[in-house]
């Protein structure tokens, strides 16, 4: 186990909302999508600010998109968001907000606007983590699922998919990762740092910042996520969460 430390990390929290939502069919960004008619992002600040954890909060949104950073503006959020440019992969978007936030944090949240209705008890678990000396921790909720390895394979006839399974994963031993995800300040800026020397494909290929403290050798601790963090990308999705919403399921695990 890591060595606690001895007082609660001053936190910061960076909101990734720079997705394009094509799959929602909106046409607009995701964070823009209506949740019981609000944008998202709204209700993603709405769970950043119920955890009471934040110092600082920076939100990495598309180039240009004035109505969100209108959001972050906000008097709802006490004029503690700053709004930032990102970039066109995920690292260059959290990098984008890593240099807006203070110098002096202890540790840095780095959450999905997607996943706009996490409740407070799981970042406060993220951050219980990193208070007892974790450098690098990630919510995670066990799959239900069985998985199956695949690969792709000439097809016998037009009738059946052009792969064959490969092998199937111990499910006990997979987790299907959520956010906020929550690292040492320092260790995340030297991950995206070394991020700065990846080629295209490889930086295109990183989903979440734990792949990058991963590949500098540092553990990365797993603690309890919530069913009610579902990372809302299909129109299912948004059905759910504007059931969870009707259903006075906010911020309740």
């Amino acid at each position: 186990m890591p060595s606690p430390t001895n007082s609660r990390p001053r936190i910061g929290v960076i909101v990734v909302a720079g997705g394009s939502g094509q799959r929602l069919g909106y046409g607009v960004p995701k964070a823009q999508v209506p949740l019981a008619g609000e944008p998202m992002l709204v209700h993603a600040l709405r769970a950043v600010q119920a955890a009471e954890l934040a110092a600082a909060v920076a939100v990495a949104v598309p180039a240009g998109d004035t109505l969100m950073r209108s959001i972050c503006a906000a008097d709802e959020f006490g004029g503690t968001v700053t709004a930032v440019d990102g970039g066109a992969t995920r690292p260059e978007s959290v990098r984008a907000a890593l240099a807006v936030l203070p110098t002096d944090l202890d540790a840095v949240l780095v959450h999905d606007a997607a996943r706009a209705l996490t409740p407070p008890e799981v970042f406060h678990r993220v951050a219980a983590a990193l208070a007892a000396g974790a450098r690098a921790v990630i919510p995670a909720v066990p799959v239900v699922d069985t998985v199956k390895e695949t690969a792709p394979v000439p097809a016998p006839q037009d009738a059946i998919a052009a792969r064959q399974v490969t092998g199937t994963p111990d499910r006990s031993r997979l987790r299907a990762v959520q956010t906020p995800q929550g690292f040492d300040a320092d260790l995340l800026r030297r991950a995206h740092d070394a991020a700065l020397s990846f080629g295209p494909e490889q930086a295109a290929a990183v989903t979440d910042d734990a792949m990058l403290a991963e590949s500098l050798g540092v553990g990365v601790y797993v603690v309890d996520g919530s069913q009610l963090s579902l990372k809302i990308t299909t129109p299912l999705d948004l059905v759910l969460a504007e059931a969870i919403l009707a259903g006075g399921h906010r911020g309740k695990e």
